[in-house]
Parts: structure tokens; sequence; C-alpha cells
């Protein structure tokens, strides 16, 4: 049996394969003689105080002193609120009674808060004068305990 030859495009293959790895390593060469040995001081960057790249070092005696104490990571804690400032007054601008929900405009803030039938200790109509309590839920702020303003 004779040996098995490859054809004639795995030998074009081959050749244009070692030609452009010769090319790459050529390249290669050229580039660490054009650029000679840089040094790791050569490759360091500093920031300075206003938060740009620069190649100086910062001045030592500028630097302040910071105590890692005073950093503070998380968001810091709300005080409880007094229970006065919690309760809102407002309109009530649309309400359906069939489907169980609808908004009241904050005197205040003249925002439109979402209130559904479950947060009611009373009937309400449109037009009414209310005052409620405000909560966060899922889609917004709700309102909750709205009861009929009076006097």
């Amino acid at each position: 049996m004779g040996k098995v030859r490859g054809t004639y495009n795995k030998r074009d293959i081959q050749n244009k394969k070692s030609k452009k790895r010769k090319e790459k390593e050529q390249k290669r060469s050229e580039r660490t003689e054009k650029n000679g040995s840089s040094s790791f001081d050569d490759m360091i960057a500093y920031v300075d105080e206003f938060g740009n790249i620069t190649s100086t070092p910062p001045d030592p005696s500028a630097i302040t002193a910071i105590n890692p104490e005073d950093i503070i990571i998380s968001v810091p804690k709300s005080e409880e609120a007094d229970p006065a400032e919690l309760i809102r007054t407002g309109i009530v601008t649309f309400f359906d009674e069939t489907k169980g929900f609808g908004f009241i405009r904050d005197s205040a803030s003249q925002q439109e808060i979402f209130v559904h039938i479950n947060g009611l200790l009373e009937s309400i109509k449109a037009d009414n004068q209310v005052t409620f309590e405000v909560v966060k839920g899922p889609k917004g702020f709700n309102a909750v305990n709205v009861k009929i303003k009076r006097g």
C-alpha cells in the first residue's frame, strides 16, 4: 500500500497558516525592538484629587488622613416619623365602587395617590375631602385608613 498523501487543498491551507504565523511573529519582534523594554514605572498611572488620570504621583504633603470609622457604607436609618405627620388630607378625584379603586389628590404635594376599597374606613365618593395615610406599595404609593374629613 502506498503512502496516503494530503490533497492539494490541505497543503495549501497548511502553507497559509504557517505563513500567517511567521508574519505575526515578525510583527511581534518588530514591536519589541521598536518599543524597547518598558518598565513597570512607565506603565503606572495615578489619579489626582479631581479624579483625572495623570502620570505624576500625588504630593505626600497634600494627603489628608481619613478615619475609616467616619465612612458610612449603608443607607442611614430614617428616624421614626411623628404619627401626626403621616396623616394627610386630600380630595378624591375618582372612585369606582364597582371596580373597588380610585385616586386621591394630596393637598400638600398635589400628587395622585392610588386608593383601594380595602384601604377605606368608610365609603367615599368623588370630590369628598378625606384624611388618609400613605404606604409604599409594589407599584407606588397607596392610601390606607381613608375616611371623610369632618369639620
